[in-house]
């Protein structure tokens, strides 16, 4: 009796700790480590998450870009950071398509991480060269189809996002469109505007611009449904039932972090992303706020993995 009772004193303790470690949680600045280069869609958000929380905890939330290796450099620094809500991490796609690549990594992204939240979501935008004679993604299937192995898209690199997205649509389609890598989204426009290669899954980011210009021409958005940003062009998933890609930014902690202070930087991130001037700036880039709970993003994860896993298997990605 008197070994139960000290256990549940022990909890109580260690509960009212917790909670009280909660309540002055920031006490000092918090690193944000977002494992991509400045000037994308995670960078915004994740500096525009950076400023928002800093105004509402009264603590600098420092950026921390670590750009390399399929995003592993920055996700590891994370995994292996105390387990006390000073580190956090600002994953993208690459984060679930690591796995893919790797043959092993130096962390397991279901168990050495505690999900927060999805902040925000952007779908891709499929983008074909005015020349092609494709307006709809029915079409474009129709001339993959006609001129097999013909066709190509481009992507910011081998292993990206929208390499993916490529594949994906080879897959669920049945086309072979050829993937040709380049060396960042900036030389996939230059080259599909200049009609040295025929489409490209885009970023919003980097496509909707050009779209709206006339310069290249847009066929169809990524996600599931269509999206606000723009609202008259279908969604992929209206042809070709269930596919969607595109960039989405999670929010991480280390496997441990207290679940108080969790839940607090859930409140917050979701109060921040719902604020009308974050949403508006989200907006301009083609993303939406999101905001959904540790459990939901936990649920959600898996098969995320196991979703792409599939894909590289079926187009034979190379595996480091």
């Amino acid at each position: 009796m008197l070994k139960m009772c000290c256990g549940a004193s022990v909890l109580l303790v260690l509960s009212q700790a917790s909670g009280a470690y909660a309540q002055g949680y920031p006490a000092r600045p918090v690193r944000l480590v977002i494992p991509l280069a400045p000037g994308g869609s995670a960078d915004i958000v994740g500096r525009l998450l950076a400023q928002k929380l800093g105004e509402t905890f009264g603590q600098q939330f420092v950026v921390d870009n670590r750009p390399g290796a399929s995003g592993i450099i920055g996700a590891e620094i994370v995994a292996r950071a105390p387990r006390d809500g000073y580190t956090l991490l600002l994953a993208g796609s690459s984060f679930v398509l690591a796995p893919s690549l790797q043959r092993k990594l130096p962390y397991d992204p279901l168990k050495d991480f505690a999900p927060i939240t999805m902040a925000a979501n952007s779908p891709g935008l499929l983008v074909v060269n005015p020349a092609l004679p494709a307006r709809t993604v029915k079409d474009l299937i129709a001339v993959a189809r006609a001129k097999p192995g013909q066709l190509n898209y481009g992507s910011p690199g081998s292993g990206t996002s929208p390499h993916f997205a490529g594949a994906l649509f080879n897959m669920m389609a049945g086309i072979e469109m050829v993937h040709v890598p380049y060396k960042g989204a900036a030389m996939v426009m230059t080259d599909l505007i200049g009609g040295q290669i025929h489409a490209s899954f885009a970023s919003m980011l980097s496509a909707i611009g050009h779209a709206k210009a006339g310069r290249l021409r847009a066929v169809a958005v990524t996600g599931l449904k269509r999206s606000a940003a723009l609202p008259e062009l279908p969604a992929v998933a209206e042809t070709v039932p269930g596919f969607e890609s595109g960039s989405w930014q999670i929010l991480l902690a280390p496997a441990g972090t207290p679940a108080p202070i969790v839940a607090t930087l859930h409140r917050e991130i979701v109060r921040v992303v719902h604020l009308p001037e974050v949403a508006a700036q989200l907006a301009r880039d083609g993303s939406e706020p999101v905001g959904n709970t540790p459990q939901e993003l936990a649920q959600w994860l898996p098969g995320e993995f196991a979703k792409w896993a599939k894909v590289a298997r079926a187009a034979r990605l190379h595996v480091e």
